[in-house]
This record gives C-alpha cells, structure tokens and sequence, in this order.
C-alpha cells in the first residue's frame, strides 16, 4: 500500500488525526481574514464586468502585428472609452469597447482599420445591447439564490438545520473568496464565469456532504456513551475522509491549472480565462471550507445543545477519574453504541487501552510468587 493510502487508513481508523475542531478559531479568523481582503477588493477595485452585462461592441481581429498595449491605444483613442484587449492565438486580437452602439461601433471599426493597417473587413464586429446583458445578471442572481435556497432545504431534510447552516455560510465564503480574487486580479466577469460559480458550488457541496454524512453516522445515539464528546467525533469524521478530499481536490485543480495556466496564459485564450479562474479558485475555497469551516461550525452549533453540554460534562468528569485512577462512579447506560475496540469513534492521536479496562482485575489463577 502507499504511504498516502497508509495514511489515509490510520486517519479512518483514528489512529493518527488532526485536531481540526480545537483549532477552529485559527481557521475562522483565516477566513475572516481572507473575506475582509475580497471585500476591500470589491470595494475598491470593482468587478470588470464582461461586455454581456454592460453592453458594448467586441471587435476580432485574426490577424495583426500590433502588440496588445498598443492595440488598446488605438481602441480608447478611436472610441473614446476604455478597451480591453486580449491576445487569442498567435497573431489575433480581441478588442472589448464598452457603452457604445451601432453608429459608433461602425466608427470605431474604420479607425480600427486605418490604425492598425489592415482592410476594415478583416475586422469582426459585435454589437450587444446593455439590456441583454440586465437580463444575464438578473438570471444568474435568479439561478444563484434558487440554489442556495435548494441546498439549504435538502440538507436540513437529509441532516437537520444546523448542518444546512454551516454549508450555507461554506458556500457564502467561497463565493465571496472567488468574487474577491476577481477584483483583485481584473479578470473579466463574463456568462463562463458565473457557470464556474455554480460548478464550485456544486463541487464544495458534495465535499461537505460527504464530511456530514459521516458525522451523522458516527454520532447516532451518542448520548449513551461517555467516551468521545460531540466535537471529538466531529474530528474524526473530518480525519476520515481527508485523504480522499484531498485526492478529489487535486485531481480537479490539475486540468483546471492547464486550462488556466496553460490555455489562458500560454495561448491566450480569454474566454478560457473567465471560466478557470472562477473553478480553480472556487475547488480550492470549496475544499479548504468544507474541512475547516463547515464541520467545526457544525460542532460549535451542536456543542450549545443541553444534551451536548451534559455530555461534555459526563466524559470529562470520567476522564477526571480516571486519569486520578479512581473508578467511575456510575455509568450513564449499560448500552455503549460505540465499541471499545478498533472500530470506536476515536479522536485524535493513538489509541491507548482505556484504563478501566484492566480496573477490577484480580490476579491470575495459580501460584502466587
């Protein structure tokens, strides 16, 4: 087996572990940190939003020598607005103008020409209206909030509302993170962005179902135990599937990077700009906020519970004893849910034998030395 694969099994079976839930405070403020940053970038800076939401003309050119810096002079001197030029392929251009209509567009398209020394048909116009692009912005909040509000009602039915609420704020934080590194960065905010927005979400989701599900298993009637309190468990739900949130968080950041790195950068592709900066932002916030954000939540939530609280009580007052090597007074109830062996929810750190194990035992049969 290998070593991550050996790792992974020692996390599943709790004999290594992190203490995720313990250093919850580290991780909030880390996100509150990072949220403020994107905040002060849409604030300061703005989105730069696409030219499907404000309108405008995107001129094509498939062929010129003219550099890109040059090529935006001669588009803001020529319409009087601010351009954004885009390298596509070796030799072409893509010139964004925005706020202008069809009478300017066609004026534009002929200083273009005479500028940068090509026939005026070699040019590609395109003409977008500003409603059309209202009706955009409008869908995709639409289509955002629709989302949200489905995620929120599944999960409080599949688990119970303090889960639904841990996976909206999750889901708040990465949207907030990827709408922030937008601002900050000026990549253009076009449709492909807002698909990538709804794909992370979709994919932070999942990992955090994931994470709940086990948490929901570990935890069935754990009030009939006096062993592990709630946020103990909690860590060994995350632990347990770390390695394999891992591995699917890697796994989709490689093509992503390629399409990112490579594709837009390298090829200068724009539109593949919008879309893989959105997803490789977004599966990165996604997957760090589903093990640091989402189940601690949780685990704050629950530990507020009556029961949760008398149930941290009970186990520290039997490690108390123990650790004092006094026997345990009474026990809660003789059914244990949780075995003592292998199998039990475990924390963090290597098992030990419980001390109450071997409590009681007299000495074996035969002859006394």
């Amino acid at each position: 087996m290998s070593k991550l694969g050996t790792l992974g099994a020692r996390l599943h079976r709790g004999e290594i572990g992190y203490d995720f839930v313990g250093k919850r405070f580290i991780w909030y403020g880390l996100s509150i940190l990072i949220t403020i940053t994107a905040i002060l970038g849409l604030s300061v800076r703005g989105l730069n939003m696409g030219i499907e939401f404000e309108g405008g003309a995107v001129f094509t050119i498939e062929k010129t020598s003219v550099s890109v810096s040059q090529a935006e002079k001669y588009a803001e001197a020529a319409s009087g607005h601010d351009a954004i030029v885009q390298k596509l392929g070796k030799d072409g251009l893509r010139i964004q103008v925005a706020t202008i209509d069809t009478a300017a567009a066609d004026k534009v398209s002929a200083k273009l020409a005479t500028d940068l020394g090509i026939p005026e048909k070699d040019i590609t116009g395109e003409l977008v209206g500003p409603s059309w692009g209202d009706q955009v912005a409008n869908k995709a909040w639409q289509g955002l909030v629709i989302f949200m509000i489905l995620v929120v009602i599944y999960l409080a039915i599949a688990f119970e509302w303090r889960m639904a609420l841990a996976a909206l704020v999750a889901l708040i934080h990465d949207i907030t993170i990827t709408v922030g590194i937008y601002a900050l960065v000026g990549f253009e905010v076009t449709p492909g962005t807002v698909i990538g927005l709804l794909t992370i979400l979709g994919y932070s989701l999942y990992d955090t179902v994931v994470v709940f599900d086990s948490l929901k298993e570990q935890t069935k009637d754990i009030t009939k135990q006096t062993r592990w309190t709630y946020s103990e468990i909690a860590d060994r739900s995350i632990n347990g599937t770390l390695v394999r949130s891992i591995n699917t968080t890697v796994v989709a950041l490689l093509p992503v990077a390629g399409l990112l790195f490579i594709g837009g950068g390298v090829l200068g592709a724009g539109m593949l700009n919008d879309i893989s900066l959105s997803l490789f932002v977004g599966l990165a916030a996604g997957a760090y906020s589903s093990i640091f954000i989402a189940t601690p939540l949780v685990a704050d939530l629950k530990e507020r519970e009556p029961q949760m609280k008398a149930l941290r009580k009970r186990v520290l007052a039997k490690r108390a004893q123990a650790a004092q090597g006094e026997a345990p007074a009474s026990r809660v109830s003789d059914e244990q849910p949780y075995d003592e062996d292998d199998d039990a929810p475990a924390v963090v750190g290597p098992r030990n034998q419980p001390a109450s194990r071997n409590r009681g035992r007299g000495r074996p049969s035969g002859k006394r030395r």
